[in-house]
């Protein structure tokens, strides 16, 4: 057993200061300890081991999720910059009630044409970029320690403090 798994896992709890003593430090401490705990899970334990990437991505999609995606990107171009948009009207034209009723509305249609999106361009899809995502994010906040976290699983579940 190595001592940089002794240092990083003593006791599985993670007491090796990375950061400063400074209140941004221990913040960034506490994302580091949420990401290790995180890392243990077997759902982002295999999007590591197994390098999760967005390989399932190249094949031709079908209509269905093409439209899906579409939906997607459209919901975007009408979610927040309508919202915006009539924040703007209502200041210009004086009348506070068009951003009062039309924000919500607008911002609840285009969440609805998001999900029905999402719906259309596939769980596969959803599935694979989310795998992706948590391995790219995990491996930033831990970097090295990633790597050693992937040596420990071969050990069980504890680390041997035997030598």
């Amino acid at each position: 057993m190595s001592k940089n798994i002794l240092k990083i896992f003593s006791d599985w709890g993670y007491d090796y200061r990375v950061f400063s003593n400074s209140v941004i430090g221990q913040v960034l401490n506490i994302i580091k300890k949420a990401a290790l705990f995180l890392a243990r899970k077997k759902y982002c334990k295999d999007a590591i081991e197994q390098r999760a990437d967005l390989s399932a991505m190249r094949e031709k999609p079908a209509r269905q999720v093409i439209a899906g995606l579409i939906l997607v990107a459209f919901s975007y171009v009408i979610g927040l910059p309508a919202v915006v948009f009539l924040g703007v009207c209502a200041v210009k034209l004086d009348r506070p009630l068009i951003v009062v009723v039309g924000g919500p509305l607008i911002y609840g249609v285009s969440t609805i044409i998001f999900l029905i999106g999402i719906r259309l361009a596939g769980k596969k899809y959803f599935h694979v970029f989310c795998r992706w995502a948590v391995r790219v994010v995990l491996e930033k906040i831990l970097g090295d320690d990633i790597r050693v976290l992937s040596e420990s699983v071969s050990d069980g579940p504890f680390p041997d403090t035997t030598c």
